[in-house]
């Protein structure tokens, strides 16, 4: 397996893995992530899937914060699988994983020799077409996700990817307004915003003031950027004033921690910038 990796905050060029494909032509799949969560940086998958779908790899995407948030349509790009999960862009609890194959990625399942233990999605695909779930499935969750499709089918799947544009910029100039800087280097991800810890404070003592001063849940950074960053969610079941409500927690937190805030920065860049665009 060879995996292409890219310094955190930036992506992975279309030319980087247009050369592995050349040097690899025995790869049979690639799989790769939309929406970087970890970083806040979105991946180019179109153009990923502009050099997979004339050739025999496959294109599997993990959407699991991308779905709902930004636009990643299978059939008009040429992606053969696609997983995403309840619980960010769908706005559900936890507990739903999704699957989405190709014809040509089905083909390759029946193709497939390795032992299936548990998941079989050929076996999966049989039952689905009767009606039915191979196991006891979580009826409360699809309730619940029958409400949020619902949802989302009322607002416009465009107009929810436009929201989500929409409430990342203001997150990122509502951030930048304070002096704070922003770590995606790439295109950032309209699902989340990282923000890179000014000098002297702790990235995770900025998630604790959160929880703590607001009761407001936001993430730090994982790995080696444990400390250096924080990040801003905004994907789901969120509007233009849960966006300044957050931002004006991050001026009360910055302020707790000793950073010179003039109150209410945060949160007229932001202002302007949703009634600049309606």
């Amino acid at each position: 397996m060879l995996t292409l990796d890219a310094p955190y905050g930036q992506s992975v060029s279309p030319e980087r893995l247009e050369q592995a494909l050349r040097a690899h032509g025995e790869a049979r799949v690639v799989f790769a992530t939309q929406s970087e969560t970890s970083t806040g940086v979105l991946e180019d998958i179109e153009s990923y899937a502009r050099l997979t779908r004339s050739t025999e790899t496959l294109l599997v995407v993990d959407a699991v914060s991308s779905f709902g948030a930004v636009a990643c349509p299978m059939d008009a790009w040429g992606l053969d699988g696609l997983v995403t999960g309840s619980q960010k862009g769908l706005m559900c609890p936890p507990g739903l994983a999704f699957v989405a194959l190709s014809e040509r990625a089905w083909a390759a399942a029946d193709r497939a020799t390795c032992p299936k233990h548990y998941w079989d999605l050929r076996t999966e695909r049989r039952w689905q077409a009767k009606g039915q779930a191979q196991y006891t499935p979580a009826v409360s969750l699809l309730m619940g996700l029958d409400v949020a499709i619902g949802l989302l089918e009322r607002e416009g799947l465009a107009a929810a990817h436009r929201r989500h544009d929409r409430l990342a910029r203001a997150a990122r100039v509502g951030a930048e307004a304070l002096g704070l800087a922003l770590f995606a280097r790439a295109t950032p991800s309209p699902a989340v915003t990282s923000v890179v810890a000014p000098p002297g404070v702790d990235g995770e003592a900025v998630v604790r003031a959160y929880g703590e001063g607001h009761n407001i849940t936001i993430a730090g950074g994982q790995g080696e950027m444990k400390g250096r960053i924080f990040r801003l969610a905004h994907l789901g079941y969120v509007d233009d004033l849960d966006l300044i409500t957050g931002l004006a927690a991050l001026e009360r937190v910055m302020a707790s921690l000793g950073q010179p805030v003039e109150y209410g920065t945060a949160v007229a860049a932001a202002q302007r910038l949703f009634a600049k665009e309606g």
